[in-house]
C-alpha cells in the first residue's frame, strides 16, 4: 500500500474527521466563554470584590536588567481557571442533556436454543399427560 492511499484512508475515516470537527468547534466554544468571562463574569468579580481587575493583579518577583520589573501575573491564571470552570460545566450540561435525550437500548432476549425448544415440547407433551 503507497503512502498516499494509506494517509487518505487515515485521514478519511470517520473517528478523524469527527476529532477535526469538535476540535474546530471547540475552539469557537472557547473563544466564546472566553469572551463572556471576560466581560459578564469578571466585572461583576470584580464589582463583588471591590473593584479588582483580575488580569491586570501580578507580583512583582524582581528586576529585569534593563530595570523593568519581573512580574507573576497570577490574576491571568485566575481568570483562565474561571474559563476552565464555565466551559467543563457547560460542556459537563450539554453532555448530561444529550445522554437524556438517548433512548435507553430495549434488551432483546435471544430466541432460545434447538435444545430449549426440545425441552419446552417435552414438557409439554408430559404436561398433557
Amino acid at each position: 500500500m503507497s503512502l498516499a492511499k494509506e494517509f487518505k484512508e487515515f485521514a478519511m475515516r470517520g473517528n478523524v474527521i469527527d476529532l477535526a470537527v469538535g476540535v474546530v468547534i471547540g475552539g469557537a466554544f472557547g473563544k466564546i466563554v472566553s469572551a463572556f468571562v471576560d466581560a459578564v463574569v469578571m466585572p461583576v468579580l470584580g464589582l463583588l470584590t471591590s473593584g479588582v481587575n483580575f488580569s491586570e493583579l501580578a507580583a512583582q518577583i524582581g528586576t529585569a536588567p534593563d530595570g523593568k520589573p519581573v512580574l507573576l501575573k497570577y490574576g491571568l491564571f485566575v481568570q483562565a481557571t474561571v474559563d476552565f470552570v464555565i466551559i467543563a460545566f457547560v460542556i459537563f450540561m450539554a453532555i448530561r442533556a444529550i445522554n437524556k435525550l438517548k433512548k435507553p437500548e430495549v434488551a432483546v432476549a435471544p430466541p432460545p436454543t434447538k435444545q430449549e425448544v426440545l425441552l419446552e415440547e417435552i414438557r409439554n407433551l408430559l404436561a398433557k399427560r
